[in-house]
């Protein structure tokens, strides 16, 4: 049977089982376009490429399927940039499709000709840019295979015009067989017995949980872990809602701006049981000074962690959930003693609270959007403080429910990846809890909501201040805020030219009315909250500082 590249990458797409594609077309990419027009393949058209990207990203985090995103050739190619480099930094699995001019034409410095190969060999798990028709099936299947095995990640396929329109007698490639690619899933067993040994006999030990508890679907046994040994749990930014944020063990985020408990737990504890992190030194502070009294055991999928920035004691590379249940094969229960009393009492000595003085505070805000919605929303954020707000003020009970760019740090990220996220949950609750600066950088993405009917939330913490930058230089610089005061547009108006409702929130009295009013409208809606100016987020370790030095 013969058939075009387009209609093989489409059919292909399909084997894999991909139903949503969010792109923006061009020049390069039609007869891709043009093949998707008779797919059964739903197609999100985004207003820019980062969108796509961002969107793509969202939706895998809330499915834990891959996303797909497709941009057409040069700034087209360029503009996902931002969003794969994102996902890289997340271990979020996404397949990037781009087009590129035609074979004849590479390394001419053609119309719309960018190396995107090159361009993102640092930010991807891998790349391929396809030069032969008859390899596309096959490298279709191996990019999702990769995006989606051990540490899953970005993968990117470049494929040329002419790749994509010639038709050729079609072969199946087979399955994929990568000889030098094979994630190990369980470390051998005499690490497991020494892992076991050690916990056994710690006394004061920690759960530090990230993003790879959710990836490897193991909230469950995190949660049987934790209970078993009676561990405190101390969850990343990546890792809110592994482990449930209103169990009586959670000890919340640690960190820069981690809870006092759990960072005083860090610096107490004697073994520090780590679970798909990084250590990263948002998390760790001054390396000399991390965790100064404990062991470290730290799981990972991905060899290349271990020791990267932390000394590490037992090493166990593997799948979290494969790794986690053999563990507990070989662990007892333990009983409740002095280390389980000091925790509650750091607890109850030193909550994640704030001063309330009349003026309408970002904590308000985000505890009246858990009330409002029970605590089931999918929550997402932009970057700045109210992420760390979003973090610590929702109580986050189950995986994928709270998605964040966190290595990255991207302002912008966070209302696209709502639209991707609520493409895949259609049926449930979707907030996006943003800032005045970040929520501009793709503020456009309000049409694609509109074009799509997506209800989905937004909630701008509205302080007219680049407000963790404006953070730093208050607490730094002598409050010399230089160019981080914001003119912003009327938020409502906006969104009302786009086609979407708003609202402007100035006094706590109308915050429940106002998010009550929005969940029910089941349409986009902006909401801006316009907060106290200066508020700060603390508690806060200055950069350098130990992490027993909070501000």
């Amino acid at each position: 049977m013969k058939k075009s590249g387009a209609q093989i990458l489409v059919d292909t797409l399909q084997e894999q089982g991909v139903d949503t594609i969010f792109g923006f077309p061009g020049g390069s990419v039609l007869p891709i376009y043009d093949a998707l027009y008779d797919a059964d393949i739903r197609h999100i058209l985004t207003r820019h490429e980062q969108g796509a990207a961002h969107a793509a990203d969202g939706y895998a985090r809330a499915s834990g399927r891959p996303g797909v995103c497709l941009a057409t050739s040069g700034p087209g190619a360029t503009n996902l940039v931002t969003g794969i480099a994102n996902a890289y930094m997340d271990s979020v699995p996404l397949v990037a499709f781009t087009g590129q001019v035609t074979t004849g034409l590479l390394g001419r410095d053609s119309f719309q000709e960018a190396d995107i190969t090159g361009i993102t060999m640092p930010v991807t798990k891998h790349n391929y840019i396809v030069k032969d028709t008859r390899e596309l099936a096959g490298v279709i299947r191996e990019a999702f295979y990769i995006a989606t095995t051990g540490r899953p990640g970005p993968v990117l396929v470049d494929i040329p015009k002419d790749v994509a329109s010639n038709e050729i007698e079609y072969q199946d490639p087979g399955p994929v067989n990568l000889p030098g690619y094979h994630p190990q899933p369980v470390p051998p067993a005499e690490q497991l017995n020494r892992a076991a040994a050690a916990i056994l006999r710690s006394e004061r030990p920690v759960i530090y949980a990230g993003g790879g508890v959710v990836s490897s679907g193991a909230h469950r046994e995190l949660r049987q872990l934790a209970e078993m040994l009676l561990a405190p749990v101390a969850t990343t930014l990546m890792g809110l809602g592994s482990f449930p944020g209103d169990h009586p063990l959670s000890l919340g985020m640690p960190g820069m701006h981690g809870s006092k408990y759990a960072n005083y737990a860090f610096c107490e504890c004697d073994l520090l049981i780590a679970v798909g992190v990084r250590f990263d030194d948002r998390v760790t502070g001054k390396i000399d000074c991390f965790a100064p009294r404990a062991k470290i055991l730290h799981i990972d999928i991905d060899p290349a962690e271990i020791g990267k920035n932390v000394r590490v004691d037992i090493p166990l590379v593997g799948d979290v959930r494969q790794v986690l249940a053999a563990l507990i094969e070989r662990l007892e229960a333990k009983l409740p003693g002095a280390w389980q009393e000091k925790i509650d009492t750091w607890k109850k000595e030193y909550p994640v609270t704030y001063e309330e003085n009349g003026h309408l505070k970002p904590q308000q805000v985000i505890r009246e959007i858990y009330r409002v919605t029970g605590g089931q929303a999918r929550i997402t954020t932009e970057v700045g403080q109210h992420q760390m707000w979003a973090a610590h003020y929702y109580t986050y009970t189950r995986p994928r429910s709270f998605i964040s760019s966190g290595g990255l740090g991207t302002m912008g990220y966070g209302f696209p990846a709502a639209i991707g996220v609520q493409v895949a949950c259609p049926g449930e609750t979707v907030f996006d809890i943003a800032g005045d600066g970040s929520i501009q950088m793709n503020i456009q993405e309000l049409a694609t909501a509109v074009n799509y009917e997506l209800p989905v939330n937004v909630a701008i913490m509205n302080n007219g201040f680049l407000g963790m930058v404006r953070q730093w230089q208050e607490l730094f610089y002598n409050r010399r805020y230089a160019y981080t005061e914001l003119v912003n547009p009327d938020f409502v108006r906006l969104a009302e030219a786009y086609g979407a409702a708003g609202r402007r929130v100035t006094t706590a009295r109308e915050v429940a009315p106002a998010l009550e009013e929005a969940v029910a409208a089941q349409k986009p809606v902006m909401l801006d909250f316009v907060i106290e100016r200066e508020e700060n987020v603390l508690p806060f370790v200055p950069p350098g500082e130990s992490l027993d030095h909070m501000l």
